[in-house]
C-alpha cells in the first residue's frame, strides 16, 4: 500500500463494472476452486506459462482471502466455480467500488483513452474529444478488443498485438433437424473437431441454435485461431458415451440383441441417453418405431454405433456466449514482465486482464487472471511510487 499515490480510473463508458455484473448469469463467478498453480495454467488456451508464474504472486487463495477479509465470502459448486454466497454479483460490484470509495479513488466516467504519450517520466494521456491527462505511471486494463485497429493506440507506444479472434463461443447448426432438441444436454460427451486432434469433454447442451455447454465452450477457446481461418465453417464429431470406442460398442449392441430381445428398441434405452435424444438418434438412422432389439438388421446397428460414437455435425457460424465474451489476442506476452506486469518496452506503463494475450476456458479462470494481474500490476506501481 502507498497512501500517497493518487489513483485515477479512466472509464469509456457511463458504467462501471459491467462485465462483472453479467458475468456468471448474473452471479459473478468470481474464481476457480483450485489450489495447484500448475493444474490452473493449464486451463488457458493461451497464456499459461505468463499466468504460471503471475500465480506465484496472487494465486485463487489469495482472491478467497483478499475478498474474505472485506465481507464478502464465496461458496464452490459442484464443477469447481466459486460464486458469492449471495449469488449476486451486486455482492461483487458494491465490494470493489467501496474499496475505491475508501481509498479517495478518482472515477472519471465518459473518458475515453485515444493515446498515451510519455516524455521524459511522464505520461499524457489523450482522451476523447480532446482532453489531457498527465500520469506517473499508466495501468492498462481495458479488456479485450475484437479487431486489431482498436489497439493502434497501444502499437503507437511500440507494443505488439496478437490478432484477436473470439474465444467461448458456442457452434451453430443452421436447419440441422437436431436443433428440435433444444434444452436437452447430457452430463458428459466428447466433442471433437473432425480432422484435428482437438477435442474436450465435459457437459453438453443442444439449443435452439445448435451446441453449447462447458464441452463446446471450452473446445472454441482452445481451437479459437484455427476455427476463424476456416470463418467458423466446420464439422464436428460427437460422441455421447464418453469412453466407449465403435468396436466395444459393436460387441454390446450383440450382447443386447440377446439381454433385451423381445424388449423395443425405442423404449428400452440401455445407455442412459436422455429419452429425446435416444429416439432422435434412432429416427436419425431409419429404425422403425416397433423394432425388436432381437430383429435390429446389422446395417442400422452399425449406424448406431457411428452415431453414437462419433455422430458428425457440419457446424456453420458461432454465437457468442451470453454477455461472457472473451476475446483470445492482444499485447504480446513476451513484452511484458509478468513479475510487475510491467511493459518491457515502455517503464512506467502497466498491463492487466484481457488487453494482454492471455485467456482461459470458462469457469472462473479469466477472472483469476483479471485478479492476479491487476494486484501484481498495484503492488509493482505502489511499490515505484
Amino acid at each position: 500500500m502507498n497512501p500517497q499515490l493518487r489513483v485515477t480510473l479512466l472509464e469509456k463508458s457511463g458504467k462501471l463494472l459491467s462485465k462483472v455484473k453479467v458475468s456468471g448469469g448474473g452471479r459473478c463467478n468470481v474464481t476457480h476452486a483450485c489450489d495447484d498453480i500448475t493444474v490452473m495454467s493449464k486451463r488457458y488456451p493461451r497464456g499459461g506459462n505468463f499466468v504460471k508464474k503471475l500465480f506465484h504472486l496472487f494465486f485463487t487463495t489469495d482472491t478467497i482471502e483478499w475478498f474474505r477479509q472485506r465481507g464478502v465470502q464465496l461458496k464452490t459448486e459442484a464443477d469447481g466455480r466459486m460464486f458469492p454466497v449471495t449469488d449476486s454479483s451486486q455482492t461483487i460490484m458494491d465490494c470493489l467500488l467501496n474499496e475505491a470509495s475508501k481509498f479517495s479513488i478518482e472515477i472519471l466516467l465518459h473518458t475515453e483513452v485515444k493515446g498515451i504519450q510519455k516524455n521524459g517520466d511522464v505520461f499524457t494521456l489523450l482522451t476523447h474529444p480532446n482532453g489531457e491527462i498527465k500520469a506517473d505511471q499508466v495501468c492498462v486494463a481495458s479488456g479485450g478488443y475484437p479487431k486489431t485497429e482498436m489497439f493502434n493506440w497501444l502499437t503507437a507506444c511500440g507494443h505488439t498485438i496478437e490478432p484477436p479472434v473470439p474465444s467461448l463461443f458456442t457452434f451453430n447448426l443452421p436447419g440441422h433437424p437436431i436443433r428440435e432438441l433444444m434444452g436437452v444436454s447430457v452430463p458428459e460427451a466428447v466433442v471433437k473437431i473432425a480432422g484435428t486432434k482437438m477435442e474436450q469433454l465435459g457437459p453438453l447442451l443442444i439449443t435452439h441454435w445448435g451446441l453449447s455447454g462447458p464441452a463446446v465452450l471450452k473446445l472454441s477457446a482452445w481451437a479459437a485461431r484455427e476455427l476463424a481461418a476456416c470463418n467458423y465453417h466446420f464439422t464436428v464429431l460427437v460422441n455421447w458415451l464418453p469412453g466407449m470406442h465403435e468396436s466395444k460398442l459393436q460387441e454390446q449392441i450383440q450382447s443386447l440383441r440377446f439381454t433385451l430381445a423381445s424388449q423395443k428398441i425405442y423404449t428400452k434405452n440401455p445407455f442412459s441417453l436422455p429419452s429425446r435424444l435416444w429416439e432422435y438418434i434412432l429416427q436419425q438412422i431409419g429404425v422403425k418405431p416397433d423394432i425388436r432389439w432381437a430383429d435390429l438388421p446389422a446395417k442400422d446397428a452399425n449406424k448406431l454405433v457411428k452415431q453414437l460414437c462419433g455422430g458428425e455435425y457440419a457446424v456453420k457460424g458461432k454465437t457468442t456466449f451470453k454477455e461472457e465474451f472473451v476475446t483470445a489476442g492482444g499485447i504480446r506476452l513476451s513484452e511484458v514482465d509478468p513479475s510487475t506486469m510491467m511493459s518491457k518496452i515502455v517503464p512506467g506503463l502497466f498491463f492487466a486482464g484481457e488487453i494482454l494475450d492471455v485467456d482461459g476456458v470458462t469457469g472462473g479462470f479469466n477472472f483469476q487472471h483479471a485478479w492476479s494481474s491487476g494486484y501484481v500490476a498495484a503492488a509493482s506501481i505502489a511499490g515505484n511510487s
